[in-house]
């Protein structure tokens, strides 16, 4: 009985389709395009990731003090609220394109955001890397006692340059870290501000504690703490400290080696090296299929220069102070999925892209679930892309 119904429906359709003229079956289909796109627009809208707003008290930080106490809530500084206001006026007045508005003059060299969510018993080893080489590198000018700094990280191009020298007076000295706390349960605030009271009082205070009152996903503690960073420079890793940090270097040195004339550019730290070393293949079949299939679908719905990118989840990207206005306001995506956005927005903005092989080891007590998280990402790259393409995301 199934089959009769079938073939009634299949002689119904071929029998209508030849009374109906070409030109009305040609508007039938293009009305029944029309109609599926606007449902999959609606569908696209109602699914794709929309940020929640920021609340006032996580615009606040804490530190170490001088003479070892736990600061009030400070507020942290803002380029964006200060780059947006900037736009705003450059539109009213209509004599400068919002694009060539520019971000304010960065106040150390070097900034690292660092995403913990629940991460007391790993932040303390990485802190202690980052720290060591971050001292050794860009040294302030209470560390060295001298005014040049990191004036040794002369960039070979980029803008405010001349003959691949930095001019002294441009260039800002020193180091920041802001560990953005995730709706943190556990001890990860009282962890990062002991370690930063280990440190003394020359360093202490250049590491700056803000929480999240809520849970956003690593991708909106990145993007969070991309937003106040001061540094001409800023560098996010990962809490495990899987990454070394010492190629944060080898991602400057790129980095500066790309800069176009605006002095935008992105180091990304690449694991693809590795893929065929034992890190890798000692991984369970699972994971490594994975792995892959998501790369294929990358090379799919990813823009070409996006997806010419080998490693797109490295946790250590490195930007340029200039290339932050053309991808964190723009940002969406708070989960997993957030650098493929990053990457996505700066092909956009025709920011040059530098991957970068690092040196890199699993570290125990992650957080993914390989199976359940490798779907959801395919499924937040499939919305991200088409929210992008459909008009649903826009860099307004």
């Amino acid at each position: 009985m199934a089959l009769s119904a079938v073939a009634a429906i299949q002689k119904f359709v071929v029998d209508t389709a030849k009374d109906v003229s070409p030109y009305w079956l040609a508007l039938y289909s293009l009305l029944a395009l029309l109609v599926f796109s606007q449902a999959f627009y609606v569908f696209i809208y109602l699914v794709a990731q929309t940020p929640r707003g920021v609340l006032q008290e996580e615009l606040t930080y804490k530190h170490i003090e001088d003479n070892g106490s736990v600061s009030y809530a400070k507020p942290l500084p803002h380029w964006k609220s200060i780059f947006d206001q900037r736009k705003k006026t450059a539109r009213e007045k209509g004599d400068s394109p919002a694009s060539s508005v520019g971000i304010e003059e960065a106040e150390v060299f070097m900034s690292l955001v660092v995403p913990a969510y629940n991460e007391e018993n790993r932040l303390g080893i990485m802190l202690r890397e980052a720290v060591e080489f971050l001292q050794k590198e860009y040294p302030t000018m209470r560390q060295n006692g001298t005014a040049n700094g990191s004036l040794k990280h002369r960039s070979k191009g980029g803008r405010g340059q001349s003959n691949g020298m930095m001019d002294k007076r441009s260039q800002p000295t020193g180091w920041e870290i802001l560990i953005i706390s995730d709706g943190s349960k556990d001890k990860t605030i009282c962890t990062a501000l002991e370690f930063a009271r280990s440190l003394g009082k020359e360093s202490a205070g250049l590491i700056r504690v803000t929480s999240l009152v809520e849970n956003r996903g690593k991708g909106g503690a990145v993007t969070h703490g991309l937003r106040h960073v001061r540094g001409k420079y800023a560098v996010f890793a990962d809490a495990d400290g899987a990454s070394k940090f010492e190629d944060l270097g080898k991602l400057l040195r790129e980095v500066q080696k790309v800069e176009d004339k605006e002095g935008r550019g992105v180091a990304v730290g690449s694991r693809a090296h590795l893929v065929g070393s034992e890190e890798v293949v000692k991984r369970s079949f699972l994971r490594n299929l994975l792995m892959h299939s998501f790369h294929t679908l990358l090379w799919i719905l990813t823009p070409p220069a996006t997806a010419a990118i080998r490693d797109t989840q490295c946790g250590f990207k490195l930007f340029s102070r200039p290339a932050l206005p053309y991808i964190v306001p723009y940002m969406h995506s708070e989960s997993w999925i957030f650098d493929v956005e990053m990457l996505m927005l700066a092909e956009a903005a025709a920011i040059p892209v530098a991957e970068v092989p690092i040196g890199w080891h699993e570290v125990q007590g992650s957080k993914l679930n390989v199976l359940w998280d490798s779907l959801g990402m395919a499924w937040g790259l499939f919305v991200l892309r088409a929210a992008w393409a459909m008009g649903v995301y826009k860099r307004t």
